[in-house]
C-alpha cells in the first residue's frame, strides 16, 4: 500500500509517560499527549504491520463521542488541534496531526469497565459453560450474537501486558470502593445506552465496549479511548442475524484471518497480506463514517 503508517514515535524532547499496544503518551507535568499510532494487536500481541489511517479513526471517534457524550459525563479532552498545543509540540505537527490529542491528566481507576448489549465473544464462550456472563445469571435459551435481556455491567482487570481478566463486583469493591464502583456502573451503562441508540439508528450495532475512568480532582471522568473499533465489537444492522457470528467494522476481521493461521498467538506475529491490510482500514474508515456521517479528513 502507499499510505505511510506511523508504527512508533520518538519525541526525544518529551516524557514518555506509558507506551500502549496502540498508543504512546507523552507526560506534559498536568497533561498528557496521548498519540495514536496505527499498530494492531491482536490476542495481545503487537503484528509487524500497521493499518493506514487506523490511529486517525481511532483519535476523530473519540474526540467525536467525548463531545456527543459530554452531557452525561466529564471527560480529560482538552484539544486534537496541534496549533493549540504548547509551543515545544509544534515542531512534530507533522507527526501528531489527525491522530493526536491533549488531554488532563488524571488518577485512572485500577480497572476496565466493559458494558454488554449482546451475547458476543469470551460472553458467549462462558454462557455455553454456564449460562452467565462474569457470573452474571442469564435466561437459558440464548443464542450466539442475541441481544441481552438487558444491558450489563462486567469489569476486567487492567493489564499493561497479556490478557485482562474478568473480575467480580465484589472484588472490584475492594479495589476502587463500593460507592465509586456503583457510580462507574450507573454511568457505563448510561454512556452504552446512549451510544448504542444513536449508533443503530446509524447502521451500526454496538455489541459491547470498554470504559476507562479517572478522577480529576474528586470528580469522576471519562478517559482514555471511547467507542472506537478497538474498544468496541461494531457490527452492521443490515445484516444482523441472532444465532451466529456477526462481520463487524473492528479487528475482528484480522482475528479471524489469524485464527485461520498455523500460529500459536505468541510473538513474532505474522506480517499481514496487503488484502488484509487494506480490507481492514477501510473498515475503520467505514465505521467512522456511518457514524458520524463523515469523511474522515486525511493528510
Amino acid at each position: 500500500m502507499n499510505e505511510e503508517v506511523l508504527l512508533n514515535t520518538d519525541f526525544k524532547e518529551l516524557q514518555l509517560f506509558r507506551k500502549g499496544k496502540v498508543r504512546d503518551v507523552y507526560d506534559l507535568g498536568d497533561k498528557l499527549l496521548i498519540v495514536s499510532t496505527d499498530r494492531i494487536s491482536c490476542f495481545d500481541v503487537v503484528l509487524p504491520c500497521g493499518i493506514p489511517y487506523k490511529g486517525e479513526v481511532l483519535t476523530a471517534l473519540s474526540c467525536f463521542w467525548f463531545d456527543f457524550l459530554k452531557n452525561i459525563i466529564p471527560n480529560h479532552y482538552i484539544s486534537a488541534d496541534v496549533d493549540k498545543y504548547p509551543p515545544e509540540l509544534k515542531k512534530y505537527k507533522n507527526a501528531l496531526s489527525g491522530r493526536s490529542m491533549l488531554v488532563n491528566k488524571s488518577k485512572p481507576f485500577a480497572a476496565e469497565f466493559i458494558v454488554r448489549g449482546y451475547l458476543s465473544g469470551s460472553g458467549w464462550k462462558e454462557y455455553q459453560k454456564q449460562q452467565s456472563i462474569c457470573g452474571i445469571k442469564l435466561p437459558a435459551g440464548l443464542k450466539e450474537s442475541a441481544r441481552l435481556p438487558e444491558i450489563i455491567f462486567t469489569p476486567s482487570t487492567k493489564a499493561e501486558a497479556g490478557h485482562d481478566q474478568n473480575i467480580s463486583r465484589e472484588y472490584l469493591d475492594k479495589l476502587i470502593g463500593k460507592e465509586a464502583v456503583n457510580e462507574i456502573a450507573r454511568l457505563s451503562v448510561g454512556i452504552y445506552k446512549q451510544a448504542s441508540d444513536y449508533a443503530y439508528k446509524r447502521g451500526i450495532i454496538i455489541a459491547d465496549t470498554k470504559f476507562e475512568f479517572g478522577l480529576l480532582g474528586n470528580k469522576i471522568i471519562l478517559i482514555d479511548e471511547v467507542l472506537t473499533p478497538d474498544s468496541s465489537r461494531f457490527w452492521p444492522l443490515d445484516t444482523y442475524v441472532a444465532g451466529q457470528p456477526q462481520p463487524s467494522f473492528d479487528k475482528q476481521f484480522v482475528r479471524d484471518y489469524l485464527e485461520a493461521l498455523n500460529w500459536n498467538k505468541v510473538p513474532p506475529a505474522p506480517m499481514l497480506p496487503e488484502g488484509i491490510i487494506l480490507k481492514t482500514s477501510q473498515k475503520y474508515l467505514e465505521a467512522y463514517r456511518k457514524l458520524t456521517g463523515e469523511e474522515l479528513k486525511q493528510k
